[in-house]
């Protein structure tokens, strides 16, 4: 049935997709507002995955945002019910997250210290406790379980209709049997949304198709790099142990067992279990047939065997009882397993909230994300970690469906934060790829690009062990980095990103944008970016070329992400701009001996006088035509070389061999990594991020409040008010073991901020780490703790860098 007779001829907006994401999209648009939103629902509501998800819902993610986004969620479904009429068949039960070995403790350790700052109600209880809590559970195979009272269990079915009907509440329609078969882009930049119905024209589509995401994006003429993928849980006959609990009111908690793979919770009088295939399947991988709804598919336990044995091991209840039910269904997964949400990069008034595959603890949290999005111009918090411009073209349809399938089968497998993962790898790699790894390169990707992490001593010698702890990188990067402290060094930086202007109107534009002055030709600045609301939107170098040629340098992982922005403020004419970071690729040579390396191949005077701190110029270096700027992102005297990726190997060549007798050592990203540690220099997406404004940052030194730019009257008020919070550097009285980031400060026992990235600085022999503290805790030497593995740790505040305090070392 459809909840009105005919289509609207008009809407402010139109979501693809009656699952619990895009019932929760409609339902926000129109409780912020939007009330003339529409949603179109191919079949019934919930068809696809939603009718046939496990229902359980808990906040762990990997990225603490995310976690917060799963909390308002679960918190969200009382005022649904409340306000749609619809029971949500919410059991909050609480729940455990079970280490059954020192590395997932390690883990959960890391979890309760994320969970302080959030303001997440996490703990440790002891195994009795467990016992007590879940009767079934054999708690002598755990070391420790982490407790949230949060998690529990909803109905799936309900739960979207409850959203809907709220959605209906707030005046905006809902529509079902009604398949969209067109999306045309008028030249005002509406959309006319075609269907059997009627064609609707709207402001703004939403694609929120699930299981049919692909297909609606290839009627707006993109990919969208999601899978489906079949996934198996099951669910038990009648337990009497349960059966005597639920006879005086008492439902069990879920769970989530990491080594073994298993989460489960309480249905009914039995038991669902899931599980994770260690060799995942990926469904329909040429497209998802539009006649497929409510139906499940063949279901093979063999592929679930042995994760079957550890859980009758671990709940013998289970091993004992009946299977009454054995769900086999798809549900689809993005390539690093979180959502791919918000303006699509390339369309105009295009949104996309694909690949959300825990639907049930995030389709709140993403549903609020994008209707602050769309009506707002940002959202409240920073969802860089749900962001869809985190990929790029690289990100193919047959590239996302192997990460996907490889993040399916990591899903409850730890990721270490040294580690790499093996698939889809060297989809992008430069003309060096094959010169560095014989030279022993251990390799990261960014961005799908391939880039240098550390250099062991040959190929055979180029691998490490994930581990939390300090590995057998640590010495080899030390020993990097004394090169580039006492001769040089050289790094590939190509996963830079580059964004050019070009014309008359190029300065003005810019002007507006970046809240810095500009610089004149042939010099360089360092900038913040702010939105409306006077948030940071990028940290970027503005290199002038000439009076109407810009060059743009910053975060290569953020490349999209600020194009999408650069092309939303461009004026219809008077600048021409291009993301040109394929296009130019490059090294930096960095110590006290780069300027003789330097002047050894190049024509160039590049005298201390004749090429100071941040100028730029174009010119051939190596026998190549380059942009040659002297920065330094390692605290030492250093230039940035950039050139075609043709010239890139020739360029190289000339550089090593000019640098054989002033020992010249290449380096990678963890090298520089630990260098900008010692210089109190943060990095975006970590220290940098939408979270803050600048003035948080310690980047309102750059703004130029003589001009009018974006941001400028939220940044004004910030000003006013003062930060509440500020970043500033830590040393950490640890060993062995550094911060990563996400790690709760504390101070008197409570958590006052959190770390920001972390790391050990070689030139200084001391732990380091960024993070945000109060104001009133922003001073030179004020103590902290910071806990590490469930440890707490002095951290002292450092606001004046510990290496070349002055900056004389790069200025020289």
């Amino acid at each position: 049935m459809t909840t009105e007779k005919t289509l609207p001829s008009h809407a402010r907006a139109v979501v693809i997709g009656g699952g619990v994401v895009g019932c929760s999209i409609l339902f926000h648009l129109a409780k912020f507002g939007w009330k003339e939103s529409v949603l179109l629902e191919r079949d019934e509501l919930t068809s696809g995955s939603s009718w046939h998800a496990a229902g359980q819902i808990h906040t762990i993610s990997s990225d603490p945002n995310i976690s917060r986004l799963q909390g308002y969620t679960i918190n969200l479904y009382k005022e649904i019910e409340e306000t749609s009429g619809q029971s949500v068949g919410l059991h909050s039960t609480g729940g455990f997250y079970l280490a059954s070995n020192k590395t997932w403790y390690d883990y959960l350790k890391r979890e309760r210290s994320k969970a302080r700052y959030m303001g997440l109600d996490q703990e440790f209880i002891s195994l009795k406790e467990v016992a007590e809590r879940h009767p079934l559970i054999d708690s002598s195979h755990y070391l420790a379980a982490l407790w949230d009272p949060l998690d529990g269990d909803i109905d799936p079915s309900g739960v979207c209709y409850a959203y809907a009907k709220s959605a209906r509440v707030h005046g905006a329609q809902y529509f079902t049997h009604t398949p969209v078969t067109e999306t045309r882009q008028r030249k005002d930049g509406t959309w006319d949304v075609v269907t059997a119905k009627g064609t609707i024209n709207a402001e703004h589509v939403v694609n929120a198709a699930g299981l049919w995401a692909r297909e609606a994006g290839k009627l707006a003429g993109i990919t969208v790099p999601v899978q489906p993928m079949e996934h198996h849980y099951l669910i038990t006959e009648d337990i009497p142990q349960i059966e005597e609990r639920m006879a005086s009111g008492q439902r069990l908690p879920g769970g989530i067992d990491y080594e073994a793979n298993i989460y489960f919770r309480q249905e009914r009088n039995g038991m669902l279990l899931g599980t994770y295939e260690p060799k995942s399947t990926p469904w329909k991988v040429s497209g998802t047939p539009m006649d497929f709804g409510h139906e499940l598919l063949n279901p093979d336990l063999e592929r679930i065997t042995d994760r079957l044995e550890l859980a009758f091991e671990r709940i013998p209840a289970l091993g004992q009882a009946g299977i009454k039910t054995i769900v086999n269904g798809p549900f689809t997964f993005g390539p690093d397993g979180n959502p791919m949400i918000g303006p699509v990069p390339g369309l105009t008034n295009y949104w996309a909230a694909v690949g959300v595959m825990a639907g049930f603890c995030q389709g709140g949290g993403v549903g609020r994300s994008i209707a602050e999005w769309m009506i707002e111009g940002e959202p409240s918090i920073d969802v860089w970690a749900m962001d869809i411009a985190r990929f790029g073209n690289h990100a193919t349809a047959d590239w996302g469906t192997v990460k996907s399938a490889e993040n399916y089968e990591r899903r409850f497998v730890m990721t270490f934060p040294n580690e790499t993962l093996p698939k889809g790898r060297k989809q992008k790699t430069t003309a060096l790829y094959d010169r560095l790894v014989a030279k022993g390169a251990v390799m990261g990707v960014s961005f799908g690009l391939e880039h240098v992490l550390w250099f062991a001593n040959d190929p055979l010698d180029a691998h490490e062990e994930p581990s939390f702890d300090r590995n057998r990188s640590h010495e080899y990067v030390a020993s990097e980095i004394e090169s580039v402290r006492t001769s040089v060094g050289a790094v590939e930086i190509a996963n830079y990103s580059k964004h050019e202007f070009v014309g008359p109107g190029a300065r003005h534009y810019l002007d507006r944008v970046l809240a810095a002055k500009l610089p004149k030709p042939g010099r360089i600045a360092l900038t913040p970016m702010l939105s409306p609301k006077g948030k940071l939107y990028g940290d970027l170098t503005v290199a002038c070329l000439s009076d109407e040629h810009f060059m743009l340098f910053g975060s290569g992982a953020a490349q999209e992400m600020h194009s999408r922005w650069f092309e939303k403020h461009l004026p219809e004419e008077g600048v021409r701009y291009a993301n040109r970071s394929d296009d130019f690729h490059g090294i930096a040579i960095s110590g006290p001996k780069s300027r003789e390396l330097l002047s050894r191949i190049t024509r160039e005077d590049v005298g201390a006088d004749a090429f100071k701190f941040r100028d730029i110029r174009q010119c051939v270096v190596g026998d190549v035509p380059v942009i040659l700027s002297r920065l330094s992102f390692s605290g030492e005297l250093g230039y940035e070389i950039y050139c075609r990726p043709q010239f890139l190997l020739r360029l190289f060549e000339a550089i090593e061999g000019a640098g054989s007798d002033l020992g010249l050592r290449l380096y990678g990203a963890r090298a520089l990594m630990s260098m900008r540690l010692e210089k109190n220099w943060g990095v975006w997406t970590l220290d940098y991020r939408p979270d803050f404004n600048a003035s948080e940052a310690g980047m309102e030194g750059f703004i130029d409040w003589q001009k009018d730019f974006v941001g400028k009257e939220a940044a004004l008020a910030i000003r006013s008010t003062g930060a509440r919070r500020k970043l500033v550097g830590l040393t950490i009285d640890v060993d062995g073991r550094d911060v990563v980031g996400d790690e709760a400060l504390l101070k008197d026992g409570s958590a006052v901020g959190y770390v920001s990235s972390g790391g050990y600085g070689h030139r200084v022999n001391r732990s380091l780490a960024m993070g945000y503290v109060p104001t009133e805790l922003a001073t030179e030497g004020a103590v902290l703790e910071v806990e590490i593995s469930g440890q707490k740790y002095p951290a002292v505040v450092a606001i004046q860098p510990l290496y070349d305090l002055t900056g004389a070392l790069m200025r020289s």
